[in-house]
């Protein structure tokens, strides 16, 4: 019989922990911390989105919802879109997505390359919430089916079987602290679920922006616009994340630990650095969850 081969959908997942060797160092010595990191970059669209994307294609699919040489639509700030094109071209589907026009041009060609179609809509009519709400619209003039990250439950379903169970598997239960930057809250609420599913004592930590601050895939959603998947409970401390402290911690993520990742996961390292410098014998994981070439245009590095 002939070999069974993977083919790259069934390349997502499984992506590297590893401990930082430098940064933050003398802090976790002191009170005897590790910061790992959760490489989601490795993903073959490069971000945490692709496990998301899968998932809610997927689960689509069973349900009876879609099926290939279908139209989707979504609203998206970057990484979800670039995801969804992956997986709709994996599948076999039309893609259109809509999103803000201060978006970095890396992303936008990204989608393009994996045929997807997008609006650009104005940055200041609105931005994300504006998008949204387009998608909708769009949606109930018959113009394609909305998969809707924001309320889908099948997005925080791909981190409490995905991502969840492998940092637990990957620190041998020894995990204390989680840190994820928040946007969609996918990946906070399903591998808090998760995590807290099999040690409730496991702290779970959000990165948000600070007042002012511009951060691609960080996010503080207003009381109309919270995302349906979040779960409040499950997040026992916020940590607000300045612009400048998130750009000059994804430049020295390159230069000290080779880690070359986009500005939210430097954001989410903030917050784990925050926290290890308050606790003692912990294990402390966050997300990277893409890699820092879809920003180069941004002049950040």
């Amino acid at each position: 019989m002939m070999k069974k081969y993977p083919t790259i959908e069934d390349t997502i997942g499984a992506t590297p922990l590893v401990r930082l060797q430098r940064i933050a160092a003398d802090i976790c010595s002191e009170n005897n911390n590790v910061i790992l990191a959760k490489l989601e970059g490795n993903n073959p669209a490069g971000s945490v989105k692709d496990r998301a994307a899968m998932s809610m294609i997927r689960q689509a699919e069973l349900e009876g919802i879609i099926k290939p040489g279908d139209t989707l639509i979504e609203a998206t700030s970057g990484n979800t879109g670039i995801a969804l094109a992956m997986a709709a071209a994996i599948r076999g589907y039309k893609m259109i997505l809509i999103m803000p026009d201060n978006l970095s041009v890396e992303r936008r060609q990204a989608m393009k390359v994996y045929g997807a179609e997008f609006i650009l809509t104005p940055a200041e009519a609105g931005g994300m919430e504006y998008a949204r709400d387009l998608a909708l619209q769009m949606q109930a003039e018959g113009k394609g089916i909305v998969l809707n990250q924001f309320a889908n439950p099948a997005n925080p379903l791909a981190h409490i079987e995905g991502t969840g169970p492998e940092l637990w598997q990957q620190t041998s239960g020894e995990i204390t602290h989680f840190v994820s930057a928040m946007g969609t809250t996918g990946t906070i609420t399903g591998v808090a679920t998760y995590l807290k599913s099999q040690k409730p004592t496991v702290h779970i930590i959000g990165a948000q922006p600070a007042p002012g601050a511009s951060i691609p895939g960080i996010r503080k959603w207003s009381e109309a616009y919270q995302p349906e998947i979040y779960r409040p409970e499950l997040v026992d401390d916020f940590e607000l994340i300045e612009q400048l402290e998130a750009e000059e911690m994804a430049r020295r993520l390159a230069r000290e630990e080779g880690i070359f990742a986009g500005i939210s996961s430097a954001g989410a390292l903030v917050a784990a650095i925050r926290t290890a410098k308050r606790v003692k014998n912990a294990t402390i994981a966050f997300i990277v969850c893409d890699r820092g070439d879809r920003y180069l245009s941004l002049n950040i590095f």
